[in-house]
């Protein structure tokens, strides 16, 4: 058995993050043959429109949210890999305007070689953010495989007509993202050993800080639509949003913001296979800026792993929402709006 202090976790399988998603075009393949769903009025959100979590009304009153999300590990240090699986899974409900009310622990490790304290620490790590999120755990379930794996399956709960979509943004509205992308860039880069400890203590708190002051900044607000930056990049949740409300959406990448040394890391190489997954999935429908090369195209493409949220606001609150966002300790950026030209397609300009 594997010593604790010996294990660099990132090592232990070929992909790390969200970076280890089906990619998108094939995960469309995959879900163009299943058959219909049956038809539910109480169903809010469905598979339709590609959205974060499912929503099913209860009552008149209430609603439940219901997300899975679960992964290889993206940073080497066991407590700091458990938050951020955390994180990532309970920001699926905070991207549709609900607050998480129980979680589950969804858990694949190699129980026989590595030592259990890793486990334990991992554990650790999601209940302490777990805690933070003011939901409870009451379960989970585990398999032994060779590959670590670890993630949660959250219940929220939000009133029906209180649910953020992806897809309600209106022609007008201004986008604001509220972290800063190039995480799977800085991860992969964690893995081949180029980050320093400071460098990797930034991405971790990045990737370890709950969404939950976003959702609650947002909720008085006309939002017209929502969605969390995770393994599809920005681009392609952006992509979702304009599709699934039949819009345009332009992206200012001079406004988008990003981790230190991104650029950098990502011109000597470290771009993850899903991120190159993600630019190519979305080439169809993005129209670049000739100035923009490839590098920065698969910047804003990277595959994120428990990123910030992509809000779609009404112009006329866009500022107050972004200023509050940022009095609450948010790294809010307006990096974009909604338009009716160009419906389901994004346009980025420099």
């Amino acid at each position: 058995m594997e010593a604790a202090e010996n294990v660099k976790l990132t090592s232990l399988s070929s992909k790390g993050g969200c970076g280890c998603k089906i990619g998108p075009a094939d995960l469309a393949q995959v879900i163009r043959s299943l058959p219909p769903s049956v038809p539910d009025p109480n169903l809010l959100v469905g598979l339709d429109t590609s959205d974060d979590a499912g929503v099913y009304k209860l009552t008149d009153e209430l609603a439940m949210v219901q997300t899975v999300d679960f992964f290889t590990p993206i940073v080497d240090d066991p407590y700091s890999f458990g938050q951020i699986a955390a994180a990532n899974a309970i920001s699926d409900i905070y991207a549709m305007g609900a607050k998480p009310l129980t979680v589950l622990n969804i858990v694949a490790f190699p129980i026989s070689t590595l030592d259990k304290r890793i486990l334990a620490d991992i554990l650790r790590g999601a209940s302490d953010k777990v805690h933070e999120a003011g939901a409870s755990l009451v379960g989970g379930h585990s398999i032994d495989d060779k590959e670590p794996k670890f993630g949660l399956a959250v219940t929220g709960i939000v009133h029906p007509d209180k649910v953020r979509t992806n897809a309600g943004a209106q022609p007008g509205d201004k986008l604001i993202l509220t972290k800063p992308i190039g995480v799977g860039i800085m991860t992969t880069s964690i893995k081949k050993d180029q980050l320093s400890d400071e460098e990797v203590q930034t991405v971790t708190k990045v990737m370890s800080t709950l969404n939950k002051t976003a959702s609650e900044t947002m909720e008085p607000y006309n939002v017209h639509a929502c969605t969390d930056v995770t393994g599809f990049g920005l681009i392609g949740h952006a992509l979702e949003m304009a599709k699934g409300s039949n819009a345009g959406i332009v992206i200012h990448r001079s406004d988008v913001p990003v981790l230190p040394r991104v650029r950098e890391l990502a011109e000597q190489g470290f771009v993850p296979g899903g991120t190159k997954n993600n630019f190519n999935h979305v080439l169809d429908h993005v129209s670049f800026p000739d100035e923009m090369d490839q590098t920065d195209r698969w910047i804003v493409c990277d595959a994120v792993t428990s990123g910030g949220l992509l809000i779609a606001v009404d112009p006329s609150q866009a500022e107050e929402l972004h200023q509050k966002l940022r009095d609450a300790g948010v790294d809010a950026h307006l990096i974009g709006e909604v338009t009716e030209e160009n419906a389901g397609k994004i346009v980025v300009k420099a």
